[in-house]
C-alpha cells in the first residue's frame, strides 16, 4: 500500500482521501516512509517536521466531521527552505540562518496549512537562492534521482528531486531566473513561475525583490493547477501583489485535459532561444513537441525578441544589486549568526567576521558585484542600463505575444550535468538559465514540464510556455493539453521510467505478487 501511496498523483491521492478509501495520516505515513528509505541517496531535505503527522490527523479529523475541505487537505507538500516557517528552521540554505527558527509562517505556507494541507518538511537549495544546480547550499549537494552523480537543477533542486523521488506529490519553490523551471527540467517534474504580483511573496526570504516569484513544484500540471489555487491571490501584507481575482486553474488545467486539440491555439517559437549552445538531444524533442502541437492542431509561428540575447547580462546587474541590498539585513546583531573576532571587535567587525564567515562563496560574488553595480559613478552605466534592457525585453514580449497566443521553447539548454562540471566557470553556470530569465524580467508567467528524454544521454529535458501576464490559466489549459498528448506518446507519465519510478513499481509488484 505504501508504494502504490507515494506513486500516486496529487489529484489521485485527493480523490482517495475525499472517498475515505485512505487516511491522510497513512499517506503521510507513506511519504515519510519513503523519505526516510531514500533520502539518504537524494539529500533533498534539509529539515522533515516532527508535527506532519499531527496536521494529517487533524486533516482527517475535519473531514470526519464533515467540514468542507479544500480538495488538497491531507496531502503532504514540500517546502522550499527559503520560506519562513514557524515550526521549522528556515535557512535560505545559508549558515548565516543555521537552526533559525520565524516568529510566523510566510503567506504561502500559512495558506497551505488553512487548506489542512500537511507541510512534511524543508527542502535544500542554493544558498539565498543563487545558483543553477544546488551545489551552492551550505548543507551539502541534492543529487538528481535520474543519476546521482548529477546535479538536480537551481536553485530549488531539493524541491524537484523530491517530487522527482516519490518523496512528496506536491512541493513549493521560488523562481527568480528560472530556480522552479530549470530543476523541472532536469528532473522530469512540473514548475511552474506564476505571473509577479500573482502569489505572495510575504515570509519569502528575497533575493532580488523584483524578480521573485513563489510557485508549484508538481509531477503533472493538473497537479500544479490544484496547489497553485491554493497559494495564489492577494495578499495585503505584499505591497506587489496583484488585487484582482483569479480563475481556477484546476479548472482550466481539466478543460485541457478534456480538449485533447490544440484547435486555434496560436504557439510562437522563439527565434533566440535556440540554437547555437542547446543540446542535440534537447533540440530534438522540442522539434518533436512542435510537430505534435501542429498536429493536433495549433498553429506554429516563428517570433523574434532580439532582447532576449541581452536578458542574462541585465539579469546579472539586476539581480546582484537587489541582493545586495536585500543580504544587508545579515548583518549578526538582529537574528542569524554572530561571530565574535579574537578579543572582541566593534560592531563592524563583528559584522565583517559574521558575513565573512556565513555567506559561501557564491553569495560573496553577488554581493560584490551587486554593490558595485549601485555604487556612485557606476549606478548609470550599469544597474540604470540593465533596466532599459529590462524593459526592451518587455517590449519584445508584447510584440511576440501580438503575432502568438503563447510563446515555446526549452527550459533550458541541456540536460543535467554532472557535479562539479561548471563550478570553476560561473558564466558557464548562469547560461543555464538563458532560456527562462526574460519571464522573469518581464514579470509574465511560464511553465515548465517535461518533453522526454534526450537521445545521447536518457535524461529528461524540459519544455517552457510562456504567457501574457494574468493569463496563467491559458498556460494551464495548453501545458495539460501538451502533457496529456506527450504521455500518450510515451505510455504513461516520464517519472515512471525514472530507475526510481521503476524500482517503485518493481517493488509494488513483489508485494501485490507476496499478497
Amino acid at each position: 500500500m505504501a508504494e502504490e501511496l507515494v506513486a500516486l498523483s496529487a489529484a489521485e491521492l485527493s480523490e482517495k482521501l475525499q472517498s475515505k478509501e485512505v487516511s491522510s495520516v497513512e499517506v503521510t505515513q507513506a511519504h515519510l516512509d519513503r523519505i526516510a528509505e531514500v533520502d539518504s541517496q537524494v539529500h533533498a531535505f534539509l529539515h522533515v517536521s516532527a508535527d506532519a503527522l499531527k496536521a494529517a490527523g487533524e486533516a482527517d479529523g475535519a473531514r470526519k466531521l464533515g467540514a468542507k475541505l479544500n480538495p488538497l487537505a491531507g496531502v503532504p507538500v514540500a517546502i522550499k527552505d527559503v520560506l519562513c516557517t514557524s515550526d521549522m528552521p528556515s535557512t535560505a540554505g545559508s549558515r548565516i540562518l543555521e537552526g533559525w527558527i520565524p516568529p510566523y509562517d510566510a503567506t504561502v505556507v500559512a495558506r497551505l496549512r488553512k487548506a489542512r494541507m500537511v507541510p512534511i518538511g524543508k527542502t535544500n537549495m542554493d544558498e539565498f537562492a543563487m545558483g543553477s544546480s544546488t551545489e551552492h547550499s551550505a548543507y551539502g549537494s541534492t543529487r538528481n534521482p535520474w543519476d546521482f552523480e548529477r546535479i538536480p537543477g537551481g536553485s530549488g533542486g531539493g524541491s524537484a528531486a523530491a517530487v522527482a523521488a516519490f518523496e512528496v506529490p506536491l512541493a513549493l519553490g521560488s523562481d527568480t531566473g528560472g530556480s522552479i523551471r530549470q530543476p523541472a527540467a532536469v528532473t522530469g517534474t512540473v514548475g511552474m513561475k506564476p505571473t509577479y504580483g500573482g502569489v505572495s511573496r510575504y515570509g519569502a526570504i528575497a533575493l532580488a525583490s523584483s524578480l521573485d516569484q513563489i510557485g508549484p513544484v508538481a509531477r503533472t500540471v493538473l497537479d500544479a493547477a490544484l496547489l497553485h489555487d491554493v497559494i495564489g491571490g492577494h495578499d495585503p501584507r505584499d505591497s506587489t501583489s496583484l488585487t484582482e481575482d483569479w480563475p481556477s486553474f484546476a479548472e482550466a488545467a481539466k478543460a485541457g485535459i478534456a480538449a485533447g486539440s490544440l484547435k486555434g491555439v496560436r504557439l510562437g517559437v522563439v527565434r533566440e532561444l535556440g540554437g547555437e549552445g542547446f543540446q542535440t538531444g534537447v533540440s530534438a524533442r522540442f522539434q518533436e513537441v512542435i510537430e505534435l502541437a501542429s498536429k493536433a492542431g495549433a498553429e506554429i509561428v516563428e517570433v523574434s525578441a532580439p532582447s532576449f540575447s541581452y536578458a542574462i547580462a541585465a539579469y546579472y546587474l539586476i539581480l546582484p544589486a537587489e541582493a545586495s541590498s536585500n543580504l544587508a539585513k545579515f548583518d549578526s546583531v538582529r537574528f542569524g549568526l554572530r561571530v565574535n573576532p579574537p578579543g572582541g571587535g566593534t560592531v563592524e567587525q563583528v559584522m565583517a567576521a559574521t558575513r565573512e564567515a556565513g555567506f559561501g562563496p557564491e553569495v560573496k560574488r553577488r554581493i560584490i558585484l551587486g554593490t558595485y553595480a549601485l555604487s556612485a559613478g557606476y549606478y548609470d552605466a550599469y544597474y540604470g542600463s540593465a533596466q532599459k534592457v529590462r524593459t526592451l525585453v518587455q517590449r519584445d514580449f508584447a510584440s511576440a505575444f501580438e503575432k502568438a497566443d503563447l510563446l515555446i521553447s526549452p527550459s533550458a539548454p541541456t540536460t543535467a550535468f554532472k557535479f562539479g562540471e561548471k563550478l570553476e566557470d560561473p558564466l558557464a553556470m548562469y547560461l543555464n538559465d538563458v532560456a527562462t530569465i526574460p519571464a522573469n524580467l518581464a514579470g509574465v508567467p511560464g511553465l515548465g514540464l517535461p518533453m522526454g528524454l534526450a537521445a545521447e544521454d536518457g535524461l529528461p529535458a524540459g519544455l517552457q510556455l510562456m504567457a501574457p501576464a494574468r493569463q496563467d490559466a491559458k498556460l494551464y489549459s495548453v501545458g495539460a493539453t501538451l502533457e496529456t498528448l506527450l504521455e500518450a506518446n510515451w505510455g504513461g507519465s516520464l517519472l515512471a521510467r525514472s530507475p526510481m519510478g521503476k524500482a517503485l513499481r518493481a517493488t509494488e509488484s513483489e508485494k501485490g505478487a507476496q499478497s
